[in-house]
């Protein structure tokens, strides 16, 4: 086991000696500006940095065996990078809170991110991949870069379903707009209200490369305007409750599943309201259950208050769906609601 532990801190210790900065990338037509800083709110228009940014999974020759390995690639800005290993696979294939993970940040030197460790080993990181040889110079794995996507990403609307977007309009959210490609921009409030329901929504997160923290790609989807599902650029972050997946001040999610930014992602959410007696008094906190990206990351959480910024005051009357405004240019498509009974 020691040869493995040699391997995965060959591949995420970098030395940081002898990197040239290169140049930055020019701004395109879907760039935003914003304290100097930029934020891409398309692929096409993402840089030079962004192809590299993603996910790579792959094998390592371990001793005798082979050990499964994800790593998770952050773009930083002024082509600076972090890389996240993951022993076992990446978040929701094969890797779980309790196993070992290891990060590390590099910079760009002409096509290639090179990671160095003298006497162990080191990693290379270009457009075709993620290469780790070992001391001796030797590859002891390639790591395609991968592209998951939602297992519900583009489900349907059932039947019995409240059609809140589809890409026709914005008129069933107050404050409602959208983009010229038809997506619904943040800060909008559901004009129907509703007590337990199920619902489904797809969000993608803008590129912010220079940015950190809860001033990257941050929003937030509101149960009855009430309690926050977090929805934040934390691709490669530790999974907390302020980042995507988190609710708000109550949970941290079971394991981190963002994607990449720029990549559309899911919340399928079964959302139970409060019970109140009839002096208006809680007498049973809401619940919810939460898939992100297909992956169970709450299962009948108990909502004991309203999270931070809520529109909504708690109650028992029926309450919207808020997508908050935070400032950044978080886009949705494909939102819908069914009505549910109260379990």
């Amino acid at each position: 086991m020691s040869r493995v532990i040699a391997y995965l801190l060959a591949f995420v210790i970098l030395s940081a000696t002898g990197f040239v900065d290169a140049a930055e990338d020019a701004p395109g037509k879907n760039v935003v500006k914003k304290d100097e800083r930029k934020v891409f709110t398309s692929p096409d228009d993402a840089g030079d940095d962004y192809p590299l940014q993603g996910e790579y999974s792959g094998t390592i020759k371990a001793g005798d065996g082979e050990l499964k390995l994800g790593v998770q690639v952050i773009a930083l800005g002024n082509s600076t990078f972090r890389a996240v290993a993951f022993p076992g696979g990446l978040p929701g294939d094969g890797w779980s809170r309790d196993m070992l993970k290891h990060q590390v940040e590099g910079k760009l030197a002409g096509d290639t991110v090179q990671f160095l460790l003298p006497g162990h080993g080191s990693g290379e990181l270009t457009g075709s991949g993620l290469t780790i040889k070992d001391k001796d110079n030797v590859i002891i794995g390639d790591l395609p870069k991968v592209v998951r996507k939602s297992p519900t990403l583009g489900k349907k609307a059932p039947e019995n379903a409240v059609v809140l977007f589809d890409g026709s309009t914005a008129d069933h959210f107050n404050n409602g707009r959208m983009t010229d490609d038809k997506l619904l921009m943040e800060g909008v409030t559901s004009k129907e209200l509703f007590g337990s329901f199920k619902m489904h929504l797809e969000f993608r997160l803008p590129f912010q490369p220079h940015d950190r923290g809860q001033g990257r790609g941050n929003s937030g989807c509101y149960m009855q305007g009430r309690y926050e599902t977090q929805i934040l650029d934390s691709f490669g972050l530790e999974g907390k409750h302020n980042e995507c997946g988190g609710v708000y001040t109550i949970s941290d999610p079971a394991v981190n599943m963002c994607f990449p930014p720029l990549t559309w992602q899911t919340y399928d959410v079964d959302y139970t309201e409060a019970t109140y007696d009839d002096d208006g008094k809680k007498v049973k906190n809401a619940r919810m259950t939460v898939l992100h990206n297909g992956v169970k990351v709450h299962d009948k959480l108990e909502l004991d208050h309203a999270t931070t910024a809520h529109p909504v005051k708690e109650g028992p009357e029926p309450g919207p769906i808020y997508l908050q405004n935070h400032g950044n240019p978080v886009r949705y498509r494909n939102i819908w609601v069914v009505r549910t009974e109260s379990k």
